[in-house]
């Protein structure tokens, strides 16, 4: 990890988005990376609760041995394996399972599967640290936000700053997780680098405040956000207006 980028993000986060909540990171490795195992419970969790503890500042790492969601082991890339039957929990359910009915058809689902990739994990641990907890020897692979309207709204526009594309932030259906780890790690594979707005899994909405979405990006393209907030629209007047409010909410 570059400590000069780490500081210098530091000072344009406090500088132009004011106390909001600093972002998380996490990457894949062999180690455990200087944070503490998840302890597994008896009863089932959903990951998200559990990065709520990472906001606040404690860094956790998991593996396939410790993720108790089926879900999270699939859309953190531990396996490709879905549930028997995900077809009918995912939508109108059947006979042995109620369905969740984010999809009006089993046939839907299975049309949507074919277009989802195994995540290339070959390391055993994802680490997750806040951004002020990186140190020298952490190499961070996605950046995640969880954000408020008004700070989404400065993230969003910060990641279509250099590009004519208008479609470098979008928003894929799927699980919570899925969206600030399968969606953004596939990412950086391509050239692109696009950012994923998510969080609107209504099973994951009960681990997050009310007003918060995620804004998740590969570090390639975090890094160069970055180095160009100093040119942006973040240096106006307008964006002031708005900085000035995200300082009020705190």
């Amino acid at each position: 990890m570059n400590i000069e980028l780490k500081e210098k993000f530091l000072e344009l986060w406090k500088k132009y988005f004011a106390e909001a909540e600093l972002p998380i990171t996490f990457y894949y490795s062999e180690t455990e990376g200087g944070a503490e195992p998840f302890v597994k419970t008896k009863d089932g969790y959903c990951i998200i609760a559990e990065l709520a503890k990472i906001r606040k500042g404690k860094s956790l790492y998991f593996n396939k041995a410790n993720l108790g969601c089926p879900g999270s082991v699939r859309y953190l890339g531990y396996s490709d394996r879905l549930r028997p039957g995900f077809e009918y929990f995912l939508s109108c359910g059947n006979e042995k399972m109620e369905g969740e009915r984010y999809k009006r058809t089993p046939e839907i689902v299975l049309e949507m599967l074919k277009d989802q990739h195994q995540l290339p994990v070959e390391r055993k641990n994802i680490i997750f640290k806040r951004w002020d907890n990186l140190s020298e020897a952490d190499h961070p692979e996605v950046v995640i936000f969880f954000a408020t309207p008004d700070v989404l709204s400065g993230l969003f526009t910060l990641a279509n700053f250099d590009s004519a594309d208008n479609n470098r932030v979008f928003a894929p259906f799927g699980a919570g997780c899925g969206s600030i780890v399968h969606y953004p790690y596939l990412e950086r594979q391509s050239k692109d680098f696009r950012a994923i707005i998510g969080m609107f899994d209504p099973s994951a909405r009960p681990y997050v405040q009310r007003d918060i979405l995620t804004f998740a990006v590969p570090f390639e393209k975090f890094e160069q956000m970055v180095n160009q907030m100093e040119e942006s629209f973040l240096i106006t007047k307008t964006w002031d207006t708005i900085r000035k409010r995200i300082s009020a909410e705190k």
